[in-house]
């Protein structure tokens, strides 16, 4: 899984068993997932 720190804008990639994850460069706890850019498209009903 890949994430991007909160301070610092890195982006990091973890392991999902990891449970305490934190930024190895500025040591900020907030991490945020990196989101794919597909758009859905949905029909209207």
């Amino acid at each position: 899984m890949e994430y991007t720190c909160f301070n610092c804008r890195k982006i990091i990639e973890f392991e999902k068993k990891l449970r305490k994850i934190r930024c190895p460069w500025c040591g900020g706890k907030i991490l945020m997932k990196i989101k794919p850019k597909i758009v859905k498209k949905i029909k209207a009903r």
